[in-house]
């Protein structure tokens, strides 16, 4: 089951990936904590089920709304090592030497701790929030379907990942179903964070184990990198949309991508085109492939770049950019892909405050490597840099690489509305366009909007085609229609997990009633509680 829907009297909703993570959520909810605390739970108990999505090793992105529409960002990116010699030839993708940047996920759970506790006076600990967590790396849990796919998908790389195969194997093979999975390091090293707090992962005892870690792998992060790891809390990127508002993170995350898409189609009327249709299928993939031009141009670290941002968001520029748009005629598409993976995270409560974010260690399973005996998998985030020094995303000490992650929140009546998210890398403004044209244009509910076939423009990290993909249930004739217009085709089963895993939670402004759903191309499930007194 992918999807409940509450009545009137809801209390709060999650929704996640993985159904034991929304239930630490959920349990939240139920002792009286807050939408943060529930997100927090949430993370941390994915850093356990989702090992090849999201870690302790990786970053994090949050967007945290009260119910008056007053809406702040966590940026939790780690920064590039210091010592950046060697990185002349090639940054490779996998093993020590793409263990470039710090992880910032820790850092935004911790400040999005403090928030909670200063703002929305926040009444659970630190280590209970973790405490699911714990329990569920140190006495086990059903491997999931996902995690099995992406051991099995990636058995050809496994020599460049030392620290999956065959640590997450089962004696060399990959697990069957019912596979009890434990990790007895990990419990160690979370039970270490709940009791001394996050800072400790950068600063602390914990840090100094990590620190030697990652040397003792090759990494070029030092204690000091460790140190200097900071979330950054900012205000969020806003585009108008059909009588609301988008948010999204800041630069270097694609939240602006995603933006530039909607505000694209915002200049259509999608009412006059059916869903499912060739239309409506071109017209949002050329819509992406303009975002994605200026994406590529221009999006990376403003601390290091300049990132016009106001002008991309501009009523002129992407007035300029659906003017480019030809219904009859697809653009032809040579451009970079990006990479990445990720699990997405949504909460509410009775107070109507909302959490949207996203965490992730860059490709399935990271750089593949552990971190000493802490039980951590590292991320490979570094790997996205380029060594281009005419690219704006060029490596730099210090650095923070461009993110394709972006949750978001849309904003209906000055409140929270919908929260919105998905895993899949260049995927990602893809699969959002998709998502949510259907929920706002089209009025379907979470889960038919996340139900119905999607498509994924050019290369990927998960299929190396330079093409228009779209899933096998989309009709022969929708692919003759754009295959016409001048669209390269391919198809991929229908309900591909290579399809991303997005997960969405909508707010009905005047009564709270809410109503949630995930992907069902992944193992995830929203829950809503009730009040029963």
């Amino acid at each position: 089951m992918k999807q409940d829907t509450c009545a009137t009297s809801t209390r709060g909703m999650v929704t996640s990936p993985h159904a034991l993570a929304s239930q630490a959520g959920l349990d939240v909810l139920a002792r009286g904590g807050n939408a943060i605390e529930a997100a927090i739970a949430v993370t941390a108990a994915l850093c356990v089920t989702y090992p090849h999505f999201c870690g302790f090793g990786g970053d994090a992105f949050m967007l945290i709304a009260d119910a008056s529409g007053h809406v702040q960002t966590i940026s939790g990116i780690g920064q590039a090592a210091q010592n950046t010699a060697g990185y002349t030839q090639a940054i490779p993708t996998r093993g020590p030497r793409s263990m470039l940047t710090s992880a910032g996920t820790v850092d935004t759970l911790g400040q999005a701790f403090d928030i909670s506790r200063s703002a929305l006076a926040g009444t659970q600990n630190w280590e209970t929030l973790l405490s699911p967590a714990l329990q569920l790396a140190r006495d086990g849990f059903a491997m999931t379907e996902s995690e099995r796919f992406w051991l099995d998908f990636r058995q050809s790389d496994a020599a460049a990942m030392p620290g999956v195969y065959p640590a997450f194997l089962n004696q060399g093979q990959v697990p069957a179903n019912g596979y009890v999975r434990r990790q007895p390091a990990l419990a160690a090293t979370i039970e270490t964070l709940a009791q001394r707090g996050p800072r400790d992962f950068y600063e602390g005892q914990l840090a100094a184990r990590i620190a030697q870690g990652l040397a003792d792998a090759g990494s070029p992060l030092t204690a000091a990198d460790l140190a200097r790891t900071r979330a950054r809390i900012e205000a969020p990127l806003r585009v108008a949309y059909r009588g609301g508002t988008l948010l999204a993170h800041r630069p270097p995350t694609q939240g602006i991508t995603t933006l530039e898409i909607m505000g694209i189609l915002e200049r259509f009327d999608m009412r006059s085109i059916a869903e499912g249709s060739a239309d409506y299928y071109h017209l949002l993939a050329e819509a992406v492939k303009q975002a994605f031009i200026d994406r590529n141009r221009h999006v990376a670290d403003p601390d290091h770049v300049d990132v016009p941002i106001e002008r991309l968001l501009s009523t002129a520029h992407l007035d300029q950019r659906a003017s480019a748009i030809r219904m009859d005629r697809a653009l032809p598409w040579p451009h970079v892909f990006q990479q990445g993976d990720t699990v997405y995270i949504g909460a509410t409560d009775q107070a109507g405050n909302a959490v949207s974010m996203l965490a992730t260690i860059y490709f399935d399973w990271g750089s593949g490597v552990m971190v000493g005996d802490t039980g951590l998998l590292w991320h490979n985030r570094g790997a996205s840099f380029s060594l281009d020094a005419q690219h704006p995303n060029c490596l730099a000490p210090g650095k923070r690489p461009f993110h394709t992650l972006n949750p978001g929140i849309y904003l209906k009546e000055g409140k929270p509305h919908i929260l919105y998210g998905t895993q899949g890398a260049d995927g990602q403004p893809q699969t959002l366009s998709a998502i949510l044209t259907r929920m706002i244009d089209y009025g379907m509910d979470p889960l038919t909007a996340l139900s119905r076939p999607r498509f994924l423009l050019g290369k990927t990290f998960s299929d190396a085609r330079d093409t228009l993909k779209l899933e096998d249930d989309v009709p022969d004739a929708v692919f003759a229609e754009l295959a016409a217009r001048g669209h390269e085709l391919s198809r991929l089963p229908a309900q591909s997990p290579l399809m991303g895993h997005p997960g969405a939670i909508v707010i009905d402004p005047l009564t709270g009633a809410m109503r949630g759903a995930h992907d069902p191309r992944s193992d995830g499930r929203a829950l809503g509680l009730l009040i029963t007194s």
